[in-house]
């Protein structure tokens, strides 16, 4: 099994890197290859700006998104771990979908609508959330949706799972605890 983990968080003291250690560790238990994409360690340019568009219109893709492109080819299970900004991705995480799940690669279009061209991969997408579930409300079955069918679904993943854990700066360590557990059970069960 080849993992790719792309992770979007900028503080390395964040729980969401103790959430990192956890599925890093638990797949290599697993007998996993994992690669890892640390967005704001490596400083990943989010800016899909006019340049790699008009390449993009003209079929050429950039050298350093194909190196990108080629990590996403070489996984077969894609497992995405951000905080919950906004009710969304931290935006280096969104321009990095946008930069790299290009029309061609991710996707195609055609007189008969949107094929997706990652069929046959599988993703975990972990969310860390401030707020408590009630705090979202009707929402919180919302949190993922951007990433887990805005994205991933609509480039031909379906085989996705997903965790929202909330309240995580106002819990306790026992409850970070429980939280860690949990995601093992879901590495461990996926």
């Amino acid at each position: 099994m080849n993992v790719l983990i792309v992770y979007a968080h900028p503080n390395p003291l964040s729980f969401n890197q103790s959430i990192l250690k956890v599925v890093h560790n638990c797949f290599k238990d697993k007998g996993a290859s994992v690669r890892l994409k640390d967005l704001y360690a490596e400083r990943f340019d989010p800016v899909l700006g006019e340049a790699q568009l008009s390449l993009q219109n003209e079929g050429k893709i950039p050298d350093d998104i194909k190196r990108e492109q080629e990590q996403v080819t070489w996984a077969d299970t894609i497992v995405v771990i951000y905080p919950l900004w906004w009710f969304d991705r931290p935006a280096i995480l969104k321009g990095w979908f946008d930069r790299v799940f290009t029309n061609g690669f991710a996707f195609s279009f055609d007189e008969n609508g949107v094929t997706g061209l990652l069929k046959g991969k599988r993703a975990i997408v972990v969310v860390t959330a401030g707020g408590t579930k009630e705090d979202f409300g009707k929402n919180a079955d919302q949190l993922t949706k951007s990433t887990t069918e805005g994205t991933l679904a609509f480039c031909g993943i379906t085989d996705i799972a997903d965790r929202v854990f909330y309240s995580v700066p106002i819990v306790d360590d026992e409850a970070r605890k429980k939280m860690l557990k949990e995601l093992e059970v879901l590495v461990e069960q996926f």
